[in-house]
């Protein structure tokens, strides 16, 4: 199974190839070449790119449920 992990755009490099994403604190490089991004975009990010821009409820909504997934275990 395949997960996309939901982050915030911190910074876009002048060159628009790559972006800071911050997830809950853990702030990492993603290539951003396939998605046209700007800071304080909410996107989801997998396998170190990130492949789509969603709204900020989605992404708290699937933040909430990773949360709830992992105090269960899984």
């Amino acid at each position: 199974m395949c997960v996309a992990l939901p982050g915030i755009v911190k910074k876009v490099a002048d060159d628009k190839k790559t972006a800071e994403v911050d997830f809950s604190g853990n702030v990492v490089n993603a290539a951003a070449g396939l998605i046209d991004v700007n800071e304080g975009d909410h996107v989801l990010v997998h396998a170190g790119c990130i492949i789509e821009k969603v709204k900020a409820d989605e992404a708290e909504e699937l933040r909430e449920l990773f949360e709830e997934l992992e105090a269960i275990g899984m």
